[in-house]
């Protein structure tokens, strides 16, 4: 059959399979059937929801003004799918193209989209995981449990690590009047996503709230009484505090173990894809038949000099999956690439915090409009000599504008007078960035013994 018989045939009565039934997977099957794929297709999903939206859990849901189960995404067009919901994909044959499913069943395609996302990784102590008060926040489940125990006013909230995600649950914490703990290894909250910089305002602001933030610090150890409730953590200062709920908000894990022993050219840090979201396989080479998208995906980006980059972005996961799902049913000349500029929102302690770009890569940054001290500014980072991101607190206008700056690769720092710069951003600063070849726990590693079989390797945090 030639390629383009073969391509009729497949947007015909060929068979795609999604893996992965959320966001990215509900998006990537409407383009398939706008597009005029006719075929079978299957959505496989490990939870027993339909595809639901995340960003209201760790906002709306927390604070009572939503339920967990009235998160549903809305649908843009009717699928005639089949959905396999409640079962995960446990393996994957490139060679039969078949998925292996949880309950013993197995899924041919012609077509597969990868589409797992990620998971919230989990305290690491499995007892102390299990304890009645740890919790974690990805799934709807997590949402509707967590917020259960939030409106049974807990005496203390622990929440352990200050990303958007635990800071947005403190902030939810405090709206309903509940005191809470933050404890974050870095030097302050969002670092690691905004830089040290920036992160200095996010402290302000949630202290400013209420928040006891402690900064610099780990939790070492979470202690449950005799009944299995929480009751206590331990720091790595020394010190305990005496609390009922800890919210684990360490990051996330991507979803590719299923894919061990496949052949995909798939880890921890997710799965290689060229700029038209076809997978790679452990050889590096493009496979034809097998696409990736959203969270798990990671793809070079032409702005950012063709760097891998994995983007947990709600608006990534939607314009991957648009563009996944033409090119499976596209021929080559046809494909299209996946350009989309990195978008973020968050909105925490009264403050709505955007950005474009890929803040992470600065090396410097400017206040470019407003202030710090004011906690209402845009912050531009620079890059070896060019525009690579912005963020806003509560000063969204301009986003658009650095957008485009960044598009056009615009020198660093900005050649022309802005609005409202104040004195503090007339010249750029260092982002401060947690430097990422050193380990942010500072722990030491003892090995010892005398043989490869008698080896034991302990590991003991820093105390801040």
């Amino acid at each position: 059959m030639s390629g383009d018989h073969a391509l009729e045939w497949l947007r015909r009565e060929g068979r795609i399979v999604i893996v992965g039934a959320s966001l990215a997977g509900l998006r990537a099957a409407e383009t398939l059937r706008k597009e005029g794929f006719a075929g079978s297709l299957t959505l496989i999903g490990d939870e027993p929801h339909e595809p639901y939206d995340r960003p209201p859990l760790s906002k709306q849901v927390l604070l009572g003004h939503a339920s967990a189960d009235h998160t549903e995404l809305p649908r843009r067009r009717g699928l005639d799918a089949q959905w396999r919901l409640g079962v995960a994909a446990t393996g994957l044959d490139m060679a039969a193209r078949r998925v292996r499913l949880a309950d013993g069943d197995e899924v041919e395609y012609d077509r597969l989209l990868i589409t797992t996302g990620v998971r919230a990784r989990p305290w690491p102590h499995p007892a102390e995981a299990e304890l009645d008060g740890v919790f974690v926040l990805r799934t709807r489940d997590d949402a509707a449990r967590l917020h259960r125990r939030l409106a049974a006013s807990p005496r203390r909230v622990l929440v352990i690590g200050a990303g958007f995600t635990g800071s947005e649950i403190a902030s939810a914490c405090r709206e309903r009047g509940l005191p809470v703990t933050v404890a974050e290894r870095g030097a302050a909250p969002l670092v690691g996503a905004l830089g040290g910089v920036i992160g200095q305002v996010a402290a302000e602001l949630q202290r400013a709230h209420g928040v006891d933030l402690r900064c610099g610090i780990m939790v070492t150890g979470l202690e449950g009484d005799s009944a299995g409730r929480l009751r206590r953590a331990h720091l790595s200062d020394g010190t305990t505090l005496d609390t009922d709920v800890a919210v684990v908000s360490l990051g996330a894990t991507r979803n590719t173990e299923w894919l061990a022993g496949s052949g995909v050219g798939a880890g921890p840090r997710g799965i290689a894809c060229d700029a038209g979201c076809r997978a790679f396989d452990i050889r590096g080479i493009v496979t034809d038949d097998i696409f990736v998208a959203g969270d798990v995906a990671r793809s070079p980006h032409a702005i950012f000099g063709y760097q891998f980059l994995s983007l947990e972005h709600w608006g990534n996961a939607v314009a991957q999956a648009e563009t996944a799902a033409h090119n499976m049913i596209s021929s080559s000349s046809e494909r299209r690439p996946h350009l989309w500029v990195p978008a973020f929102w968050s909105s925490q302690f009264g403050v709505n915090i955007k950005s474009v770009g890929v803040p992470s890569l600065g090396e410097e940054v400017i206040v470019a409009q407003g202030s710090l001290a004011d906690h209402r500014f845009t912050g531009v980072y620079g890059y070896q000599g060019r525009v690579i991101a912005a963020v806003s607190f509560d000063q969204t206008k301009w986003l658009e504008f650095y957008q485009r700056q960044i598009e056009t690769a615009a020198p660093f720092p900005p050649e022309y007078s802005s609005v409202d710069r104040r004195p503090e951003g007339l010249r750029p600063v260092p982002a401060d960035f947690p430097d990422p070849s050193l380990p942010t726990h500072g722990p030491s590693v003892t090995v010892s013994g005398y043989s490869p079989t008698d080896q034991r390797i302990t590991f003991t945090p820093a105390r801040a």
